[in-house]
């Protein structure tokens, strides 16, 4: 349960096969362990010691993979920073794990200067381009060239890997603790429930490498030992164009990207046959969406996860076997499947009684993929893993065959884009305008993103604040998605006979007439 163990097993059974293709670049097995020891033993130069964090913000390419093993195999735990956070969220991430090495891609170098002044951590930068090292900076290339490769650091299943950072309820980021045994454990339970249906195997990784979800596949195509065509990011031509050129037999894809790819004008261009298994998830899909995807590709399989990054991530699994025709299939479509093999989910109420088949309550999972907890944040820890299970902030309901169905959420979060904005992020960047009174941040329907950001606001007697004002203000304090996409202004908000906000009846015109109240 040691994530570089997949490094060794390749150079004894297939050194000189395709691991890792991203654009001109074309890795071997052999090749890829070369630079992963030789990036270990330069961040050991760079003063990496057992369990430091070291920070990767780019797009991604074959050095993102190799920064994931190479950090771990120097014994290092990674901290993939999220490329659409402002660089005061970003420092806050770097500080809060007290992250001393960040690598960065040529996007985010002009962001750099303003990290140094924000960060009390940050110390050394490595630039991971292809052009001139900037100023101040060490060259990644160059690092690898003078290092000599390492031996692979001693490691325990239990040890910390990641700290990967998510939104939190109470405004402030959360960095989630993930170790080798949750990655590796997970990663075995999300290959064993999605059976692939041939022995060539190649993965198309366009999920953005910062998330759980994009670290997470990229493990498991090294467990596999299949090559992994990393994408720098979604583009709907490009991820045409390398499932046909190169045959690609999978992908990972939010609702939002399937929707994009099978509706772009130059989709029937491409000869997709290869194409044998659409993974998706981050997001509630829509059965018409997921109807219309199946009939685009009748040649692949689809199948749904289900989790958080918690959870190392998945926890269920819709298998492709309910998204064939059948007596119950357009029921199944709506749930987001069964737990993997080493997980456990049940449904709980506000007391953590587990409730009977049917019922809706929240749900709660036990297994070897649940987080370690939340760096330096023992309360919040205490409550998210109370009992020993993790409280997901989603409800829903299982069936009397331990189908899940999930309905809402009880968290204050939205998921626009695949991408988890929680409301007390924003409504404290609208709380510092002066004309603001109250808000209350919500999530509606979006037939691109699945649900906005919708800002309900209240102004002060006499103050006057234009929609546009409000948002330029808001991306100036939080990443852009984040931002509300749409305001509302109101005399009053709805608050009960405790004086408690009640966002329900705000979001009860928005989603009224729909079987459930998440997208």
């Amino acid at each position: 349960m040691i994530l570089t163990q997949p490094l060794h097993k390749s150079l004894r059974e297939k050194p000189d096969a395709l691991a890792v293709v991203f654009g001109d670049t074309r890795l071997s097995y052999r090749q890829f362990t070369d630079r992963v020891a030789r990036l270990a033993a330069a961040l050991h130069e760079l003063g990496m010691a057992p369990g430091d964090r070291v920070a990767m913000m780019g797009f991604n390419s074959h050095r993102f993979v190799e920064f994931f093993f190479g950090v771990w195999w120097g014994g290092g735990v990674i901290n993939p920073v999220n490329i659409r956070w402002n660089p005061k969220e970003v420092a806050y991430s770097l500080d809060d794990c007290d992250t001393r090495i960040l690598l960065v891609d040529d996007a985010f170098v002009p962001l750099v200067a303003e990290l140094r002044a924000l960060s009390t951590s940050l110390r050394t930068v490595v630039y991971c381009g292809d052009g001139p090292v900037p100023e101040g900076m060490l060259g990644y290339e160059a690092l690898l060239a003078q290092s000599t490769p390492c031996e692979d650091a001693p490691h325990s299943g239990d040890e910390l890997a990641a700290i990967m950072y998510t939104g939190g309820t109470t405004g402030q980021p959360k960095g989630v603790m993930l170790t080798h045994g949750n990655f590796y454990i997970g990663s075995l339970g999300s290959i064993a429930a999605q059976p692939r249906s041939s022995e060539y195997q190649a993965l198309v990784c366009t999920t953005p490498m910062f998330h759980v979800a994009g670290c997470g596949l990229t493990f498991q195509s090294m467990l596999r030992l299949v090559p992994l065509h990393v994408l720098p990011m979604f583009d709907e031509v490009a991820v045409l164009q390398t499932i046909a050129a190169e045959g690609a037999t999978e992908v990972f894809l939010v609702p939002t990207m399937i929707k994009r790819l099978i509706e772009h004008p130059r989709f029937a261009e491409f000869d997709l046959s290869s194409l044998e298994m659409v993974l998706y998830g981050a997001a509630p899909i829509d059965v018409p969406l997921l109807e219309k995807a199946m009939q685009a590709l009748p040649g692949a399989s689809f199948s749904q996860a289900y989790g958080q990054t918690e959870l190392s991530p998945t926890v269920a699994v819709l298998k492709p076997r309910f998204h064939l025709p059948g007596p119950d299939r357009d029921r199944l479509l709506r749930s987001a499947g069964m737990p993997l093999p080493m997980a456990e989910i049940r449904i709980v109420d506000g007391e953590d009684n587990e409730l009977p088949s049917g019922q809706i309550g929240e749900i709660v999972a036990r297994g070897p993929m649940v987080m370690r907890g939340y760096w330096k944040k023992p309360k919040e820890t205490a409550d998210a893993l109370r009992g020993g299970w993790m409280h997901t902030g989603d409800s829903g309901f299982v069936d009397a065959n331990g189908f899940l169905f999930v309905v809402d959420r009880i968290k204050d979060m939205i998921v626009s884009g695949g991408e988890n904005v929680y409301s007390a992020e924003v409504e404290n960047a609208i709380a510092q305008i002066p004309q603001v009174l109250m808000s209350a941040v919500i999530g509606v329907p979006d037939d691109k993103w699945g649900e906005r950001v919708h800002a309900v606001v209240v102004l002060r007697p006499g103050a006057a604040l234009e929609a546009q004002a409000l948002i330029a203000h808001c991306r100036s304090q939080i990443a852009g998605y984040k931002s509300p996409r749409s305001v509302e202004f109101r005399d009053s908000l709805p608050l009960s006979a405790a004086g408690k906000l009640q966002k329900f009846e705000l979001r009860k015109p928005f989603w009224a007439g729909r079987d459930r109240l998440v997208n």
